[in-house]
C-alpha cells in the first residue's frame, strides 16, 4: 500500500492550492508593484502550501502534481499577482526539467529532487540571460572552479537558495566550454545587487546577483558544452520552460480580462466596446491555445531542433497574443482603465516582459527559417 505521504500528494488539487493563495496574495500585489518590492507574502504562503516541491515526485517526497497542474498552478497565480506568477514559475521550470531527465534519460538528478522535497529549497535560474553564450568566468582551481560572474534577471533570489547557473571555463584542450552547477546562495562571494527597477514585473526580486571568486567543488558541475552552440540540453530547456513561463503571461492575460469584463458590465454596449471585447476574446483564446498545444509537446514529445523550432514559435504566439490580450482589455475598459487602482495599467506592463525571453522575435525567426530551409542553426 501507498504510504501516508503519498496518498496525500495524490489527493491533493494544487489548482485549488493556487486559488487559495491568489486570493490572499492579489492585495498586496499594487504595493508590491509601488515599492519595487519583492513579493515576499506570497512566497510565505507558496511554502507553507509546498508549492515549491509540489512537482518532485511523490517518490522522492515531493508532491506528485503533473507537468499540466505545475503550468495551472502558475497561470492560477499571475492571473492575481503577474510577479509572484513569473517568479514561481522560475523556479519551478527548474525542478521540472530534473524531473523529466530522471524519468526519460535517467538523469542523475535525484539527489536534488530529494533535497528540494526534504528542504523546500527554493532554486533561481539566470538561464534566459546566459542562454546559449553563458556568462562569467571559471578559474580551474585545486578541486574546483572559482567563478567570477554577474547575474542578471535573478527572480525569486530575495528568497532563494540555490541557483541553477552557468560560467565559461577557457579549456586548454577544448576551447570556451561553458559549466554547468548549482550553488547556495549563502556561499561566500555572493552578493545581492539591488538593480530592479523595472517597467513591469516590479515584485520578482529579480536583482543581480554578484559573484566574486564563488568556489564550485569538480562534483558539482552538473554538464558541460561548447560556448554558443545549440546543445541537448538546451533542446531539453526549451520545451520544458516556456511552457510553464508563458503560462505565467497567460495568467497576467486572464487577470487583465476578468478586469476589464467586471468594468464594462452594465455599460451601454454600443459597437465600439462589442469590437474591443470581441478582439480581447479572440487573443485571449490565441493565447491559451498556444500555451495548450506547449503543454501538449511535453506530454508527447522529445526535444530536438523540431520540437525547439516548434515551442520558439508557440512561445512567439503566445506572449504576443497575451500582449494583445490586455491592450485590448484597455481599450474595453476605456478611461477607467488608466487608473492604477483598476490595475489594468499593471498587468499592460508586467505583459510587457513576455518579449524579453528566449528566443525573441527576430532570433526565433531565424531559427524558424533555418529549420525549414534544412541549414545549419547554429550558423
Amino acid at each position: 500500500m501507498p504510504d501516508d505521504a503519498t496518498m496525500t500528494a495524490a489527493t491533493t488539487n494544487w489548482t485549488d492550492a493556487a486559488r487559495r493563495i491568489a486570493g490572499e496574495i492579489a492585495g498586496h500585489a499594487a504595493r508590491h508593484d509601488a515599492e519595487d518590492s519583492f513579493v515576499a507574502e506570497a512566497y510565505a504562503l507558496m511554502k507553507q502550501a509546498g508549492l515549491f516541491k509540489a512537482h518532485v515526485p511523490a517518490e522522492l517526497g515531493g508532491g506528485g502534481a503533473s507537468y499540466a497542474e505545475i503550468c495551472e498552478v502558475v497561470r492560477t497565480l499571475a492571473a492575481a499577482c503577474g510577479s509572484t506568477g513569473l517568479a514561481f514559475a522560475m523556479h519551478t521550470h527548474i525542478v521540472a526539467l530534473a524531473v523529466w531527465r530522471r524519468a526519460h534519460e535517467g538523469a542523475p538528478t535525484e539527489g536534488l529532487l530529494k533535497r528540494i522535497a526534504a528542504e523546500d529549497l527554493v532554486l533561481v535560474s539566470s538561464g534566459g540571460s546566459d542562454w546559449l553564450q553563458g556568462s562569467g568566468h571559471a578559474e580551474k582551481v585545486e578541486g574546483g572552479f572559482r567563478i567570477t560572474a554577474r547575474k542578471v534577471f535573478a527572480s525569486g533570489s530575495p528568497a532563494g537558495d540555490l541557483i541553477s547557473t552557468c560560467a565559461v571555463h577557457d579549456d586548454p584542450e577544448t576551447g570556451p566550454t561553458v559549466l554547468h552547477f548549482f550553488a547556495p546562495l549563502k556561499a561566500e562571494g555572493f552578493r545581492s545587487l539591488d538593480t530592479w527597477r523595472t517597467l513591469g514585473m516590479r515584485g520578482t526580486g529579480s536583482n543581480d546577483l554578484e559573484m566574486d571568486g564563488v568556489f564550485v567543488p569538480d562534483a558539482a558541475i552538473s554538464g558541460r558544452r561548447p560556448q554558443g552552440a545549440w546543445h541537448p540540453l538546451f533542446h531539453a530547456i526549451s520545451m520544458i520552460a516556456f511552457p510553464i513561463i508563458y503560462s505565467a503571461y497567460l495568467g497576467v492575460a486572464d487577470g487583465a480580462r476578468a478586469t476589464a469584463l467586471a468594468l464594462v458590465r452594465g455599460k451601454a454596449a454600443d459597437d465600439s466596446l462589442v469590437l474591443s471585447v470581441g478582439e480581447m476574446e479572440t487573443e485571449h483564446v490565441a493565447c491559451e491555445t498556444a500555451v495548450a498545444e506547449m503543454v501538449r509537446i511535453v506530454e508527447t514529445q522529445r526535444p530536438g531542433p523540431e520540437t525547439t523550432g516548434r515551442t520558439m514559435t508557440l512561445r512567439q504566439l503566445a506572449g504576443q497574443a497575451a500582449i494583445r490580450t490586455v491592450e485590448r482589455a484597455l481599450e474595453a475598459a476605456g478611461g477607467r482603465a488608466f487608473y492604477r487602482s483598476a490595475g489594468l495599467e499593471r498587468a499592460f506592463r508586467d505583459v510587457q516582459a513576455a518579449r524579453f525571453h528566449p528566443l525573441q522575435e527576430k532570433p526565433q525567426r531565424l531559427f524558424a527559417g533555418r529549420l525549414a530551409l534544412g541549414l545549419d542553426i547554429d550558423g
